[in-house]
C-alpha cells in the first residue's frame, strides 16, 4: 500500500519548498492589506520550519525525520537559506534547528486571562528572507527540483515520498511547465511517487479562492487549469488534515489552491507536512 512507509532516522522523508521569488512578489497580499507577497510567504515558511523543529524534538535533541530545503526562482535560481546552511540544496532538519540565520524578537497576541489579549515578545528564528526581482523561471526551477530528488531517493529507496511544496504567484516566463511537473511526480521511492503541491497566488481579479478541488471546470484560467493539472492527488491521510481545517473533500482532490490568502496559504502548508507515521 503506497504512501505507508514508517518515517524514522534510518528512513527519513524529504520535503523540498519551490518559492516563486520574482518581481510580482513585492505586491500585496489578498486581503493582508500592505502585506507583501514575498514576506508573508517567508513568513509562512519559517514558522512551518520552526513547527518541523518542535515536531522532531525529543528528550536527547531533535530527530532527523526529515531532510528540508527550500529553492528560489526569480532573478537567480538556487538554494535559498541564509546564514550557515546558505548554499545547501537539503539539510536534515536537526542542521536546520541549530543554523538559523538570525532570531527575531516579535509580538504575539495571548489571552491576558480576563477576556483581552496582550502582546507577548516572541523569539523568531529566520532561516528564509523574503526576496522578489526578475523573472518567473518556474521550469528551471522544477527540473533542479527534480535532479535533487533524483539523487536524494537514490540514497533513500524506500523512504515515504518526498513532497514539494511549490508556491507561486505568476505565470512561468521559461515554457510550458506540464512536462517539467510530470517528470518530477513520476520520480518515486519504492513506497509511491513524489507529491507536488501547486499552491497559486493569483493575480486574477476574477479569481476565487479554491482549495484542494477535484475538477478543474470552476478555475477561471488556463494557467490555473495547468498548475491543477499538475498538481498530485491527496493522499487519504492528507485529506483527514484538511477535514481538520473544515475543508470536505472527495477522492479525487488535487494537492492545488487557487488565490491563496496568508490563513489557506498555512492551512495548506500544514496538510501538506504533516507525516501520518512518525517514529
Amino acid at each position: 500500500m503506497a504512501y505507508s512507509a514508517e518515517i524514522s532516522r534510518n528512513n527519513p522523508s524529504c520535503f523540498l519548498f519551490l518559492i516563486d521569488q520574482s518581481g510580482s512578489m513585492a505586491d500585496t497580499f489578498t486581503g493582508e492589506a500592505g502585506k507583501k507577497k514575498a514576506d508573508g510567504v517567508a513568513d509562512a515558511i519559517n514558522k512551518l520550519l520552526q513547527n518541523l523543529v518542535i515536531r522532531c524534538a525529543k528528550e536527547e535533541g531533535v530527530r532527523d525525520y526529515f531532510h528540508v530545503g527550500v529553492i528560489g526562482y526569480g532573478a537567480n535560481v538556487g538554494p535559498a537559506f541564509g546564514g550557515a546552511l546558505a548554499g545547501k540544496e537539503l539539510a536534515p532538519i536537526s542542521e536546520i534547528a541549530n543554523s538559523p540565520a538570525r532570531i527575531e524578537e516579535r509580538n504575539k497576541k495571548v489571552d491576558d486571562g480576563a477576556g483581552g489579549l496582550i502582546d507577548q515578545k516572541i523569539k523568531f528564528p529566520i532561516w528564509f528572507e523574503p526576496t522578489s526581482s526578475g523573472g518567473t523561471p518556474m521550469c528551471q526551477a522544477i527540473n533542479s527540483a527534480k535532479g535533487i530528488l533524483q539523487r536524494w531517493l537514490g540514497q533513500h529507496p524506500n523512504c515515504f515520498p518526498p513532497a514539494v511544496i511549490h508556491i507561486t504567484d505568476g505565470e512561468s516566463t521559461d515554457g510550458d511547465p506540464s512536462q517539467a511537473m510530470s517528470e518530477l511526480k513520476a520520480l518515486s521511492s519504492n513506497d509511491g511517487n513524489i507529491l507536488l503541491f501547486n499552491l497559486h497566488i493569483s493575480s486574477n481579479p476574477n479569481a476565487q479562492s479554491t482549495a484542494f478541488p477535484d475538477s478543474s471546470g470552476s478555475l477561471p484560467d488556463q494557467y490555473s487549469r495547468l498548475l491543477f493539472d499538475g498538481a498530485s492527488a491527496l493522499t487519504p491521510f492528507m485529506r483527514n488534515v484538511a477535514s481538520e481545517h473544515g475543508f470536505s473533500l472527495a477522492d479525487g482532490a488535487k494537492c492545488f489552491v487557487l488565490n491563496a490568502d496568508l490563513v489557506l496559504v498555512i492551512q495548506a502548508l500544514d496538510i501538506g507536512t504533516r507525516p501520518s507515521n512518525l517514529r
